[in-house]
């Protein structure tokens, strides 16, 4: 994997490394939603009812110069 590059130039805004955990909560909190929608027969919710992407740690992705930045290509 020493010749690995990414293929565009594009890197989060934030220095977080990844959503993971985000994600995890999230879906965690859907599912817990949609479990007691199907046991008191309501409505079921939708997933941005449930969270917030902007409340993630990543608030999104940049374009950056690969001449500039060689280093950002690397994975």
């Amino acid at each position: 994997m020493s010749r690995s590059r990414r293929k565009t130039p594009v890197c989060s805004l934030t220095c977080a490394e990844s959503e993971k955990q985000d994600k995890r909560l999230a879906n965690r909190a859907f599912r817990r939603g949609v479990k007691l929608a199907l046991i008191t027969g309501q409505a079921m919710p939708v997933m941005r009812e449930v969270s917030q992407v902007y409340d993630w740690d990543k608030d999104g992705k940049q374009r950056f110069d690969p001449a500039m930045f060689p280093e950002g290509m690397r994975k």
